[in-house]
């Protein structure tokens, strides 16, 4: 897990008649803004207001009529020093609730249901929160080869866009929608995972809150507010994963478990005689950067098999690495020393290759893993070995391991 570090709380403010969880009780101004005043005097650090309920099911509704429910609230808040994200799909409302005050455009389809939003956020010099999803009706297009990776690709193209559009990477937040476009399943490899998604550079942002997925774990028939013990729970895992903020309903109990947790770090590091490592930081703008590196199709020759004439003649092998690797010395000093030299690897992995032979690729791999490892800036390494020209008494396209090893805490 990552190093601890202070994780911002926001807390949700619906302003609409029809949210899953808790629709109607602040869609009166004066309501919503009491509600925001006790859950910053809770300890939230934003409130993220919005206007329109993306439940399922939910009805779209004018960007016009979304303006009117929620302007006034960002409005006094903005006012009383509150920091504001609003939670938006329309361009039109993003650029009125940054004059508002906002800080932060939260679009729960990043940028793409409206096609001028990117381009507004770019204007307003406000952040962004770019989330993962497939589309409003969250209940499609559930199926993912790996979950993880999946969301992670789709978002780094999300992010190429917003930097396209004249959106610079520390004003972009990701967020791996929870929830959205996913199975019950899906959401806990997505939160194991959650590494995949932080090596794009950017603070990542993680709302469990309330979600169905929570529900498994609480009796048939209870309401969602009786998830607020699993909210808390999953969002103290996000911290421990290196989320730099998480969204909920209910900020005193998740604030209580990130709370009880800094000081059981505190503790921790008291007793090793060590000083106190705790980071405290903005939306994590210390914490390390991390980068993924990716080298694919190396080739190298082998004598690796069970058969006689394969240790004998030897064959190609093909060998694909990913890393997960801490690149904030690389990025701060646009020094190679401070990352992986893809070029020094490459031959490292060719010569491991050539070296002893094995009966199994499966040990290939490994032995290919501990090569990756062995540079101080890898933390996580996946690796696959192709085997083209195995022999293999029928057709066929390709035979392929692939290891996942993640370094020891240095």
């Amino acid at each position: 897990m990552a190093e601890q570090h202070r994780v911002e709380v926001w807390g949700i403010l619906n302003v609409t008649p029809d949210s899953f969880s808790d629709g109607g009780r602040y869609v009166d101004a004066g309501a919503a803004i009491a509600h925001a005043r006790r859950m910053r005097a809770q300890g939230a650090d934003v409130i993220d207001v919005g206007g329109e309920s993306t439940r399922p099911g939910a009805t779209p509704l004018d960007p016009a009529e979304e303006q009117a429910r929620i302007l006034p609230v960002v409005r006094e808040l903005a006012r009383e020093g509150i920091r504001v994200s609003v939670d938006t799909v329309h361009a039109s409302t993003a650029r009125a609730v940054v004059a508002a005050g906002a800080e932060i455009v939260n679009d729960v389809t990043a940028g793409e249901h409206d096609p001028d939003m990117l381009a507004a956020v770019a204007e307003t010099g406000a952040r962004v929160v770019l989330m993962h999803s497939r589309g409003i009706d969250v209940t499609l297009d559930t199926e993912y080869d790996d979950v993880a990776r999946d969301v992670r690709r789709h978002l780094k193209g999300r992010v190429d866009a917003a930097v396209a559009a004249g959106i610079p990477l520390e004003r972009i937040i990701l967020d791996p929608g929870f929830g959205f476009s996913k199975g019950a399943d899906d959401n806990w490899r997505l939160l194991a995972g959650l590494g995949e998604v932080q090596s794009l550079g950017a603070p990542v942002l993680v709302g469990t809150s309330r979600k169905r997925f929570l529900g498994e774990l609480v009796p048939d028939g209870a309401p969602a507010a009786e998830r607020d013990a699993a909210t808390a729970a999953t969002s103290l895992l996000a911290g421990q994963f290196g989320a730099a903020a998480v969204r909920v309903h209910d900020v005193a109990s998740t604030v209580a478990a990130l709370r009880a947790l800094e000081r059981t770090n505190q503790a921790v590091a008291e007793r090793a005689g060590e000083p106190d490592w705790r980071i405290d930081l903005d939306a994590a703008a210390s914490q390390p950067r991390l980068a993924a590196i990716e080298l694919t199709g190396v080739r190298a020759f082998g004598h690796h098999g069970v058969l006689p004439e394969e240790r004998r003649d030897g064959q190609a092998f093909v060998v694909d690495v990913r890393l997960e690797i801490d690149a904030t010395d690389a990025i701060r000093d646009d020094d190679v020393a401070g990352t992986v030299h893809y070029g020094e690897l490459a031959e490292q992995l060719a010569a491991t290759v050539a070296g002893d032979p094995v009966d199994l690729i499966e040990t290939l791999a490994e032995r290919l893993a501990d090569v990756c490892l062995s540079h101080p800036r890898v933390r996580h390494a996946s690796v696959t070995v192709h085997k083209p020209s195995a022999p293999i008494g029928v057709p066929f396209g390709d035979v392929a391991v692939t290891v996942h090893r993640r370094a020891r805490r240095r």
